[in-house]
């Protein structure tokens, strides 16, 4: 940071000789004058790798808790422990920008429209350098239909499972339970040589999202191969460059990302800084420790890819249970890092100092396939809640500056707090902004929601986070991603013949994802389990078409 920067940024407190000898010192702020600050980061889980054949996909075990005591509004947003998932290339790429991935999992996002204490889940596939994102069926970037960006790019595949735009909410309450999921390619659709009318290839791995929980287990959708081929008709070059057609890496990175956590800095009457940061949880086991990953596992294509192809070429029904042979578990080393860093706004990112991280949290893996923290009992404060025991982090830190060193800060008491700060007053909870903004999907009567068009409904469903999704029933191969999904008809109904397969051997309590070893398992918000109206249990899923706030719903 220059010195016309540093004067342009308006970064009340630090004064621009104290920056250039790499110390804060908060001459101008007055004590007790709080700034707002936020939080943010990484926690880094690192694994062994594991041979490159284990490219068909993933699953693991993630904890589920509420990290935040009170929803801070949304511009809170982070991950709980996640991965991403790219294509496996083992040829030079044509450009050199192609991101593209799965990434999604459970966690809070700015443009969470019903938010609670409790994550939600999201799919979250990238399309090239997110050009379009897909976070579930009728779910992508931005809520503008005449530019979807995504938000066909997702088929609902579960007969039993509505999956709300706002994200998979969890039940309300959940506190360190276990969720398991997890994506494995399925034949469902064919390889095609043209794209969009143009000479491209899609290939057919519909990646699809498997869950294990307490009330659910199975497929609930998948990401239509369009949905990542799709760049390369502008762009030739990129054919056969997606997950579409190309398997996965399988030694992912293993993080969780915080991009905003809110908290306050201020100056005692001495001009010594102080900050605070929301309180935030772990989840705490019987133990007093937090198990947050559990059973990362890798699949080649015999897990189940093989026995999916033969059953819809003609051969017996593949019963969905993964073969356990044809899996590596991911070993955990024990170790791990930390890239938290508190900071008022507006400093330059070089100026953001990390917290103590180390001082009271020590990674550790209690066996080779399970990963979490260890936590000093000085430091953290122990809680039980009515949902379930937490830690909480410490809340309170000095910056230290020492002459030819670092700032650092230090995490302390909060009777070591000068009162003056005003930092005990801080509050971080939930503004209040009024009803959320409803999701709401095309009406025209020319639109793929309305032509075919859904076969029952409207029906209402009601979660925990105080919405109202409102639902049809759509023939499998008429709803409205597959009608974007760049398929002929005879290739839709060949699809809806496949899945009408699925859905008479593979049910929702059947066995699928092996099951943790440790823990227990976290539901999916009971609201949110449906039951198929009579005569159409095969071949029809729900599909919601609005979400609201209850007093929204009742005067659209």
């Amino acid at each position: 940071m220059n010195r016309r920067t540093f004067l342009a940024a308006g970064v009340g407190g630090l004064t621009w000789s104290a920056l250039n000898r790499g110390l804060w010192v908060h001459a101008a702020t007055a004590a007790g004058q709080i700034q707002r600050g936020e939080m943010a980061g990484y926690l880094l889980v690192p694994t062994e790798r594991v041979p490159e054949t284990y490219n068909a996909g993933f699953s693991m075990y993630v904890a589920a808790w509420p990290l935040l005591e009170e929803y801070p509004g949304n511009r809170f947003q982070t991950g709980l422990f996640g991965t991403w998932m790219h294509a496996q290339n083992d040829r030079a790429k044509p450009v050199e920008r192609m991101y593209s991935d799965i990434e999604g999992g459970l966690g809070w996002w700015r443009d969470t429209r019903f938010a609670t204490e409790t994550p939600k889940f999201i799919m979250g596939g990238v399309a090239l350098n997110f050009s379009a994102w897909a976070n579930g069926p009728g779910a992508g970037k931005g809520r503008d239909w005449s530019r979807p960006q995504g938000k066909y790019g997702v088929a609902q595949l579960s007969p039993w499972v509505l999956w709300p735009p706002d994200g998979l909410n969890l039940k309300q309450g959940t506190c360190g339970q276990l969720f398991g999921y997890g994506y494995l390619p399925l034949p469902l659709t064919e390889p095609k040589s043209t794209t969009a009318g143009k000479n491209v290839p899609t290939g057919n791995h519909c990646w699809t999202l498997f869950l294990n929980t307490g009330n659910f287990k199975g497929p609930v959708a998948f990401f239509t191969p369009y949905f990542w081929s799709r760049p390369s008709v502008e762009d030739p070059r990129l054919a056969g460059m997606f997950l579409d057609s190309r398997p996965a890496d399988p030694n992912r990175a293993l993080q969780m990302e915080t991009q905003y956590v809110p908290g306050a800095q201020s100056v005692d009457a001495k001009g010594d800084t102080y900050g605070r940061v929301a309180a935030t949880s772990f989840p705490r086991g019987p133990e007093g420790d937090s198990i947050v990953v559990h059973r990362v596992t890798s699949y080649t294509k015999q897990a189940l890819w093989d026995a999916v192809e033969v059953w819809f070429r003609g051969g017996p029904a593949a019963s969905g249970v993964i073969d356990s042979s044809a899996t590596v578990l991911h070993r955990f080393p024990g170790r791990g890092g930390a890239t938290w860093k508190m900071y008022p706004e507006g400093i330059a990112r070089e100026e953001r100092m990390p917290i103590p991280w180390s001082s009271f949290a020590t990674p550790m893996a209690p066996d080779p396939f399970s990963f979490g923290y260890r936590w000093s009992d000085a430091l953290v404060t122990k809680k039980n809640t009515p949902d379930g025991p937490l830690v909480t982090l410490p809340e309170y830190y000095r910056l230290v500056t020492e002459e030819g060193k670092q700032p650092r800060w230090v995490a302390v008491p909060p009777t070591d707090v000068p009162a003056e700060t005003g930092l005990a007053e801080a509050r971080f909870g939930r503004p209040d902004t009024g009803p959320p903004e409803p999701y709401v999907t095309p009406d025209d009567p020319e639109s793929c929601w309305k032509k075919p068009g859904p076969v029952a409904g409207p029906f209402q469903a009601r979660p925990g986070d105080g919405s109202v999704v409102t639902y049809y029933w759509y023939r499998f191969a008429d709803q409205p991603a597959l009608l974007n999904a760049d398929l002929t008809d005879d290739e839709r109904e060949r699809l809806q013949t496949r899945v009408e397969e699925l859905h008479r051997h593979w049910k929702k309590d059947g066995d699928y994802l092996s099951p943790p070893r440790v823990g227990t398992l976290a539901d999916i918000d009971p609201a949110l389990i449906v039951t198929p109206p009579p005569g159409l249990e095969i071949g029809y899923v729900p599909i919601a078409t609005r979400q609201a706030a209850e007093e929204e719903a009742r005067n659209p």
